[in-house]
């Protein structure tokens, strides 16, 4: 295992991870942007009405592109498994 073999797998790795954590972080930015604005306009300044938006909008991310982030990751640990006994060699 050289270094060129550790730094593409961290680099895969990284890139797996930004990949199935945007759709969750982008609908959750997108619920507490639509949340200020609207206590914005109204005034209306409730410490549970900014989450209880986040949290729906998680559940709806992981419902929506769970099962394509479930075969990423699948696809990522057996290509992981699978570069096993090449980088032991």
């Amino acid at each position: 295992m050289n270094q060129s073999d550790v730094m593409e797998f961290s680099r895969s790795a990284i890139q797996v991870a930004i990949s199935l954590s945007l759709p969750i972080l982008g609908l959750t930015l997108i619920a507490g942007l639509l949340v200020a604005v609207f206590q914005a306009v109204t005034q209306v300044q409730e410490m549970t009405l900014t989450y209880v938006p986040k949290i729906l909008a998680a559940i709806l991310a992981l419902t929506l592109f769970g099962s394509w982030m479930l075969s990423t990751i699948v696809s990522f640990t057996q290509q992981s498994f699978s570069s096993i006994e090449r980088v032991t060699k």
